[in-house]
């Protein structure tokens, strides 16, 4: 199955819903460091519900907010869901995004960025269009330290890539971005039961929960274009 029409029916069941709700945990916490201005263009790749955008619009003022999503059911949801004639969404390709150079100030990408077909690509043609000075925040929960998503691999009918922490930094050199950071977001809202009510359906024992959760988190890899 592709990445298209595997989320093409999430976004179809409604669970691109789901997804914004999961992923606020720890998004918002790094959606606040982005250093996004008044009048700043900015990109999320991989948008689905488009929540993301719409929270920089809402805190940073940024002018316009776009937001890219191979699932085309995701990109007409999200439109769905805004009024607001300042936040775009459309259904693209990551290796190939219909931008010029250097026309975006900042991009996000929240869960996504694992997804794509040639991901050196997608940092090369990010590298293309996000502007001198501008940031690419990059956020997973996927990722070969964060031990307990590994089984994602046998829940999704897409490949993914599983790149470990210093491989992020590696690739995001290699395509030109400075590395200005990289830590682990606690999700501290997760609530997690008490030892007794182990195993659950995900869980053989609560010390792995507190471990995925609270320990591994969400991954964050800040890039900064030269």
């Amino acid at each position: 199955m592709s990445v298209s029409e595997e989320f093409d029916e999430w976004a179809r069941d409604g669970r691109d819903e789901g997804m914004e709700e999961r992923h606020w945990h720890t998004a918002k916490h790094a959606l606040a460091r982005m250093p996004v201005e008044a009048g700043d263009t900015v990109l999320d790749l991989g948008s689905g519900s488009g929540y993301a955008g719409r929270a920089l619009r809402e805190t940073k003022d940024a002018a316009r907010s776009y937001g890219v999503d191979a699932a085309p059911q995701m990109a007409r949801n999200a439109r769905e869901y805004t009024d607001d004639r300042r936040s775009g969404f459309l259904n693209g390709d990551f290796e190939h995004l219909p931008f010029a150079d250097d026309s975006v100030d900042h991009c996000w990408s929240m869960e996504a960025f694992f997804y794509a077909r040639d991901p050196d690509a997608v940092l090369d043609e990010l590298r293309r269009v996000i502007r001198p000075g501008g940031t690419f925040y990059c956020a997973v929960n996927y990722w070969e330290e964060s031990v307990h998503t590994h089984e994602w691999d046998e829940l999704v009918e897409v490949p993914m890539i599983r790149w470990s922490e210093a491989e992020y930094r590696e690739h995001f050199r290699d395509a030109g971005f400075h590395v200005a950071g990289q830590d682990r977001i606690p999700d501290t809202e997760t609530t997690i039961p008490p030892a007794g009510e182990f195993p659950t359906e995900d869980f053989e024992t609560r010390e792995a929960m507190v471990e995925r959760y609270r320990e591994h988190g969400t991954l964050l890899t800040v890039g900064v274009v030269p």
